[in-house]
């Protein structure tokens, strides 16, 4: 299928903001990203159970003459499982630090291109109108509803009305 030249132009534009993201990214939290990822995945969740049923069985079965290192309750293991918790934890919070960066970066941009959709749109409307008038179009150049979405909005009455609203409920 072929994909209409203004949609490949905003694709490029898409993959380049992400490009330039991650190649914006320090080494360590492409690696962090990287073990959390992992640590996420079937893989990691196999390879543990495996380490933890054979840990078990060396330290619970007698198996040739490999001594019991770690007897029940396993306090090796725990404090292993422990260290492990805490640190996947860290990796973890990084990425979703990471994450949450990137997506505040884009509820920006998506801001930044509604307030200038909305100038745009509103001196549409405006041209439209005079359109209308200049051809003698009376009800729809003299409509209030028209005139009203002619007029540009204050992003900053929205948002305090929009607060007021909140803060009422």
């Amino acid at each position: 299928m072929q994909i209409p030249n203004h949609l490949q132009d905003h694709i490029e534009t898409i993959v380049k903001h992400e490009q330039e993201f991650q190649a914006s990214r320090s080494r360590g939290e492409r690696i962090g990203d990287r073990i959390a990822t992992f640590a996420g995945s079937f893989p990691f969740v196999a390879i543990h159970i495996t380490f933890f049923v054979a840990w078990v069985a060396t330290n619970t079965l007698s198996v040739g003459n490999l001594p019991h290192f770690d007897p029940k309750p396993f306090p090796l293991l725990d404090t292993g499982v422990a260290l492990e918790a805490i640190l996947l934890a860290s990796f973890i919070l990084m990425r979703q630090s990471g994450l949450a960066k990137r997506a505040d970066e884009r509820e920006h941009l998506i801001l930044q291109i509604l307030l200038l959709t909305e100038k745009e749109v509103s001196a549409v409307v405006r041209m439209n109108q005079q359109i209308a008038e200049h051809f003698g179009l009376l009800k729809i150049s003299k409509d209030e509803e028209i005139k009203e979405l002619g007029r540009p909005t204050s992003v900053d009455a929205v948002a305090a009305t929009i607060q007021e609203k909140l803060t009422n409920e």
